[in-house]
């Protein structure tokens, strides 16, 4: 990962800096918020992590520069000042994690770690499974235990609604908005009957059920837990 550190007390840097490199990462380093607001960017950084206080420009300061430019570079608040509404005001401001100093440098490269996880790109989904029903989004095909299941297009719809919630309640309201595009109730059994239909397909002649009805709630696809 490539690391802007801004910092501006200089010992702390250069230890961050050492400790990111003996890791495997690359670490820059701006002694003030001014510098570091410039650096950021100017250059392609993974994570940056900045001090709450700095000379010039605020750390605060420094960071809704950055997301009023678009800029979402994950950022790691490093601070002295660790009470809840410091902590809370560092987030808002459009931090990403906050850290309260003095920091084990493990902790800090655990959550700058985490913080380039969650902002890699992740690979196109093109296939869901729950138990052995299996749909793949590319040949719009559905099978399961191996056998084909053929779907009508709302019905596909539904059943990757429904797997990508596995067990969980999907509500009523949530398939109208994300099935039908409806934004209110057409006071039908459209779903009644849709749910019907999809679990004649997916479930009979199968030992175990997948498609469940919670009654007053929704419906939940995936295994039943057992007692």
């Amino acid at each position: 990962m490539h690391i802007l550190i801004i910092e501006d007390d200089r010992k702390a840097a250069l230890y961050l800096q050492k400790g990111l490199s003996e890791s495997g990462h690359q670490a820059d380093i701006a002694e003030d918020g001014a510098l570091g607001l410039e650096m950021a960017g100017a250059g392609s950084y993974d994570v940056l992590v900045v001090d709450r206080m700095l000379p010039q420009l605020d750390g605060l300061e420094l960071i809704g520069a950055l997301r009023g430019a678009g800029d979402m570079t994950p950022v790691l608040v490093v601070s002295a000042l660790s009470g809840v509404d410091e902590r809370v005001r560092g987030l808002r401001a459009g931090g990403d994690d906050y850290l309260a100093k003095p920091y084990a440098f493990s902790e800090l490269l655990a959550r700058i770690e985490a913080l380039a996880r969650r902002a890699a790109p992740r690979a196109a989904e093109t296939s869901l499974r729950v138990a052995d029903l299996e749909l793949d989004m590319l040949s719009r095909s559905v099978q399961r235990a191996g056998r084909p299941i053929t779907l009508q297009p709302r019905e596909f719809k539904l059943l990757e609604v429904l797997m990508r919630h596995e067990g969980q309640v999907v509500t009523r309201t949530m398939l109208l908005e994300q099935v039908w595009d409806y934004h209110f109730d057409p006071q039908t059994n459209v779903i009644d009957v849709h749910i019907s239909r999809l679990r004649a397909k997916i479930d009979k002649g199968f030992d175990e059920p997948l498609l469940h009805t919670r009654r007053g709630a929704g419906y939940v696809l995936g295994r039943l837990e057992q007692p």
